[in-house]
């Protein structure tokens, strides 16, 4: 039988260090001030997390404030994903121009819920080439929240088919966030393959980062960081 599990960590110290180290520290909120956004981008550094994932239009000022300390990161065609093509591809290139690191582009969600998955992952393919040209990294949301399993899985797999860097399940703007069932569903699609798995939305406390984490999240994507290392710290110190 599969192991439901799709890694472990050697103790509980280790815990903290290993959960920082793949969380995307995101503020996309629409109310967000100009030093609502600088300052996720310092508590990143802080923290040691992976990236600060910001709005588009704060990209270069990002780029400014955390140097090469961490991943910039940004979004494309957000949160809907109906944008046409070459819109995202402008997006996608802008985004890299002004300094990000990581792109993580909304599918297109219409075609996916109208059985077009082969058009949708189309959309991805000429996202992915200006990412390639820019030695960026893509991410690909499918909003899990608006798809039953089985389009999960397809769309997954034809993704990482593609080459896509990853599969992001939510953009927490949608009618839910990740659940375990969408981690292991997209880690049966991807399987085989370099395409790693972002879980997104929804998480909020240590205990459901790290059984992502554990269940196989390569990165997680989260306005909670702070909250969550905070909670693994305390857990950690047995002073629960």
């Amino acid at each position: 039988m599969q192991k439901i599990l799709a890694r472990s960590v050697s103790d509980t110290e280790d815990v903290v260090e290993a959960v920082a180290r793949v969380i995307d520290h995101t503020n996309l909120r629409p109310e967000a001030t100009l030093p609502d956004l600088e300052r996720t981008c310092l508590e990143a550094v802080q923290y040691g997390f992976y990236a600060c994932c910001v709005p588009p239009f704060f990209v270069s000022r990002a780029r400014r404030v955390v140097g090469e300390s961490v991943k910039v990161a940004t979004v494309v065609s957000f949160p809907h994903g109906n944008s046409p093509a070459e819109v995202k591809e402008r997006e996608a290139r802008r985004a890299f121009e002004s300094g990000a690191d990581e792109v993580d582009a909304v599918i297109n969600i219409s075609m996916l819920r109208s059985g077009m998955v082969a058009e949708a992952v189309e959309e991805a393919k000429r996202l992915l080439e200006v990412a390639k040209e820019y030695g960026g990294v893509l991410k690909v949301i499918i909003e899990t929240g608006f798809l039953d399993g089985k389009t999960i899985h397809d769309v997954s797999r034809e993704l990482a088919r593609a080459g896509v860097h990853f599969v992001k399940t939510s953009t927490g703007f949608g009618p839910r966030g990740a659940t375990p069932e969408d981690i292991l569903i997209i880690r049966k699609a991807v399987s085989g393959t370099s395409t790693r798995i972002k879980a997104a939305g929804g998480i909020r406390t240590g205990l459901q980062a790290l059984y992502f984490y554990l269940l196989g999240a390569d990165r997680i994507g989260t306005s909670s960081s702070i909250q969550i290392i905070e909670d693994l710290r305390r857990i950690s110190s047995n002073n629960v």
